[in-house]
């Protein structure tokens, strides 16, 4: 299924008009001090800076309308009130460019719970098969860099429909496209693109060559393997989470910036005053807020942000791999620690609580 194709550095924008006919393409644009992912306009120069933002919200939108409800009286009987509903969803196709493999691999750990779990989620099933995810390789490693922990690298191909990997330099600079689905098999060929032949740079080798300076800058990755039984064994020892989250802020700006978190609320909200008409939203929630886990009751369980802490962290390393074969949910894009307003290190907790106990733990 899949091919390879060679795109001229002068030449990628053009390549990306043509792969994106009939789709609304989404890639990089820098809007102040950050770079986020917009809408982009036919001919566009693309910009190759990594996001301060994954890509995710294009298919799991940071709030997005489910259904509008309608209240209608009986004209026979006004104490009778029925409710319509108006299930209607508008999907444009879309091309995502610029994200990162890390970036793409959210999407493989949203699918195991949104299209693979025991219920189908609609909403995000229409949006991903939508969606054509083309995705640059990784040539650089940022400090906070750490993919390699957690299964994913450089040239991850999990999640994505096209890899590209630049290649050569100066002038003879380019790109090698390799298609990674049939989806993506469609898409390049709409590109009437060269072949990546010998001649210009073998696909294998290129995508080894360009990438392996990425890894090979970033530290021997530690042995996690038994992190999920170490995290369940730290559980009860509120002492080590009381260290780990003592400069937190719970601001949950490492969820909202984690290619990888997927929790939502669920709002009705009225439109007019009449309170006919309505409409149900889903939103991103993060489960660093002190409202996350507060019940009908007033209780919450999870009231000190070192219990919420716990369970992020040990929802991505300990839980989520016993459920989805030991697959980690987070694939080491590092934006948690460079977004933290304070630098959480989740690097730091994660080595910490899978050393061995020393003391035991505090009740």
């Amino acid at each position: 299924m899949s091919f390879a194709r060679y795109i001229a550095r002068g030449e990628l924008a053009r390549a990306l008009d043509d792969m994106a006919r009939g789709r609304v393409t989404y890639a990089p644009r820098r809007e102040g001090d950050a770079v986020v992912f917009r809408p982009r306009a036919e001919g566009e120069e693309p910009l190759l800076a990594r996001a301060t933002v994954p890509p995710k919200g294009v298919i799991f939108p940071q709030s997005e309308r489910l259904f509008a409800f309608i209240r209608e009286k009986d004209p026979n009987d006004p104490g009778h009130t029925t409710v319509r509903l108006d299930s209607t969803v508008d999907i444009e196709p879309a091309l995502i460019f610029g994200g990162r493999p890390c970036d793409a691999r959210g999407f493989h750990i949203f699918d195991r719970v949104y299209l693979n779990g025991p219920h189908r989620d609609p909403y995000y099933a229409a949006r991903r098969e939508a969606t054509v995810v083309v995705t640059p390789a990784c040539t650089k490693a940022g400090s906070t860099c750490f993919c390699h922990w957690t299964g994913c690298g450089p040239a991850d191909t999990t999640g994505s429909d096209i890899l590209l990997t630049p290649v050569g330099t100066g002038a003879d600079s380019g790109f090698v496209a390799v298609a990674l689905t049939e989806r993506g098999c469609a898409v390049l060929e709409q590109a009437n693109l060269p072949e990546a032949d010998t001649a210009r740079s073998d696909a294998a080798q290129a995508v080894h060559a360009a990438t392996r300076a990425a890894l090979d800058a970033q530290s021997p990755a530690p042995d996690l393997s038994a992190t999920p039984a170490r995290l369940l064994e730290r559980f009860p020892d509120t002492g080590f989470w009381r260290d780990m989250s003592d400069k937190c802020l719970s601001c949950g700006a490492c969820t909202y910036l984690c290619p990888t978190c997927y929790c939502f609320n669920i709002t009705d909200e009225n439109d007019g005053g009449d309170g006919m008409r309505g409409r149900r939203l889903r939103s991103w929630d993060n489960c660093m807020s002190s409202l996350f886990t507060r019940e009908a009751s007033g209780h919450n369980p999870r009231m000190g942000k070192a219990l919420r802490l716990r369970n992020r962290v040990g929802h991505k390393f300990s839980y989520y791999p016993q459920l989805h074969e030991g697959v980690v949910s987070c694939n080491g894009c590092g934006r948690c620690i460079t977004g933290c307003p304070v630098s959480v290190d989740i690097r730091e907790m994660v080595v910490r609580a899978t050393e061995a106990n020393e003391e035991t733990p505090n009740a």
